[in-house]
């Protein structure tokens, strides 16, 4: 069952055209690869998806529902979180702080009702604060919930912002590029995590350089070159792809 489906969708900046009709479904339960060089159009595909950049032309339906246009708050309020390239966190703020903020969009209770710290209020504050630290659990940072955010190590800020992405109950969590900066132990251990997501019935889908990590974690792969689809497939597929070898692989298996 498709629980996103990408349909000729169309970006341009200028006349830059950063996406040219590119199409793809991503099952509900897999995780999901979008590979390719850089400058091929994969970060500006997640913005359309989230509502971070309009499209110039197609659709996209999450769900059943055609969210095109909408706006990032109501898309993460349908099920869709992410976390960004370039980390961005809420440097100043602790780290259970950082991963409040992913709770926020599910939270009930009105301006009025926290400043006048009803007892409504104050249980669902309770909750929040509960969630926030299963999800620190989760990802290995519970103990370093009352750190400030900026003082963690660059692999556990992006842990970090894994976390604040779960917080929010996605039923499909985007990563752009979340290996980025990791050593090769701390990436082992994102593979793990990614998997461990799955298990929870969340659908994941991610940007990726490092392939030993996109061939271990993804059940399915779409590549990009210069905004246009290429090829899609399983990881046996790609690897064999003489288009995705030309473009991005290389012809050295040893490297992937």
């Amino acid at each position: 069952m498709s629980l996103l489906r990408v349909e000729n969708v169309v970006k341009f900046f200028g006349g830059l055209m950063a996406v040219g009709n590119v199409s793809f479904d991503v099952p509900e339960g897999c995780v999901y690869g979008l590979i390719g060089p850089n400058g091929a159009g994969k970060t500006t595909v997640f913005n359309l998806i989230t509502g971070n950049y309009k499209l110039n032309k197609g659709n996209i339906v999450f769900k059943g529902e055609n969210i095109t246009g909408m706006l990032t708050p109501r898309v993460v309020a349908l099920g869709i979180a992410r976390t960004f390239q370039n980390i961005r966190l809420f440097s100043n703020m602790s780290v259970l702080e950082n991963v409040l903020a992913g709770y926020h969009c599910r939270m009930k209770s009105g301006a009025l009702a926290a400043m006048l710290r009803l007892p409504k209020q104050r249980a669902e504050e309770r909750r929040a604060i509960g969630k926030a630290i299963a999800e620190l659990r989760f990802v290995g940072l519970e103990a370093e919930a009352e750190n400030l955010a900026r003082n963690l190590s660059y692999g556990n800020q992006r842990l970090l912002e894994i976390a604040r992405a779960l917080a929010s109950d996605p039923a499909l969590i985007i990563l752009d590029e979340p290996a980025g900066g990791m050593n090769e132990y701390e990436t082992t251990a994102l593979v793990d995590l990614i998997e461990r997501i799955r298990a929870r019935g969340i659908t994941v889908m991610l940007i990726e350089h490092d392939m030993s990590l996109v061939m271990r974690a993804c059940e399915y792969i779409v590549v990009l070159e210069h905004g246009k689809k290429i090829a899609e497939g399983s990881p046996e597929v790609i690897k064999a792809d003489p288009k995705v070898i030309e473009a991005y692989l290389g012809s050295d298996d040893d490297e992937i």
